[in-house]
């Protein structure tokens, strides 16, 4: 069964098509990745499916109904979170408030954090500390813990690689599959694309506002096209 189904995507800057009609599913249970160069519309089109952006055509369908209308906070209380580009974390608020942030639309959320501080200890550690700070890795994983907190079906993240330390991005893409593996549902835009590849159930290559490439992500990573475009060799 589809958690998300994305038909027709079409979304513009001004007079700039940035998403050119793109069509992509997300399973329930899948971890799916979008991967592409800069400015494929990759980021564009997450901001579209959650709501942040307004969509000037196509149809987006989370949990067989269509979303195009909601807006982004009744997505959350749906169960959609976006750990977004840069972390956008709260720096003068401190670890745990800025994590109390991400539970706004929960009743309790005690629970929600021992989980968190489960996955991520440094965080339990930090919790008091002001974040902003925090290393940039530790921000990121503050910004993934921030979008459990609201007990996700399906997560969003776009770019946790990005500007962080090798063994600091080999700790965030193994929370990612503890996460997957929990049952939450994820869709990742991510840079890094044999990372991405490698951790993912399938994937969709987009470029120039389009879907050029998809399938299983196993079968992608050793796709000659994209081990030329995207992994360099």
């Amino acid at each position: 069964m589809n958690l998300l189904e994305v038909r027709d995507l079409k979304v513009s800057y001004g007079g700039i098509n940035a998403v050119k009609g793109i069509d992509l599913d997300v399973g329930e249970g899948e971890l799916v990745a979008l991967i592409g160069s800069n400015g494929a519309g990759k980021s564009t089109t997450l901001k579209a499916i959650c709501g942040l952006l307004l969509h000037v055509g196509g149809e987006v369908r989370y949990q067989g109904n269509s979303i195009k209308r909601l807006p982004s906070y009744q997505l959350v209380r749906r169960g959609m979170a976006l750990i977004p580009e840069g972390r956008g974390i709260f720096g003068r608020l401190t670890v745990e408030e800025n994590l109390e942030m991400g539970a706004y639309c929960r009743a309790s959320y005690k629970n929600e954090l021992e989980h968190v501080y489960g996955l991520f200890p440094r965080l339990k550690e930090r919790r008091v500390q002001t974040a902003g700070t925090l290393s940039g890795g530790e921000q990121q994983m503050l910004a993934i813990g921030r979008g459990l907190m609201s007990r996700p079906k399906l997560l969003l993240l776009d770019e946790p690689s990005m500007g962080l330390a090798p063994l600091m991005v080999s700790k965030i893409f193994e929370t990612i599959l503890s996460i997957a593996r929990e049952g939450v549902t994820l869709l990742l835009v991510e840079q890094n694309a044999k990372l991405a590849l490698e951790a993912c159930h399938k994937a969709y290559v987009m470029d120039g506002g389009l879907i050029i490439l998809s399938g299983p992500a196993r079968e992608l990573l050793g796709n000659p096209r994209v081990r030329e475009a995207y992994l360099g060799e």
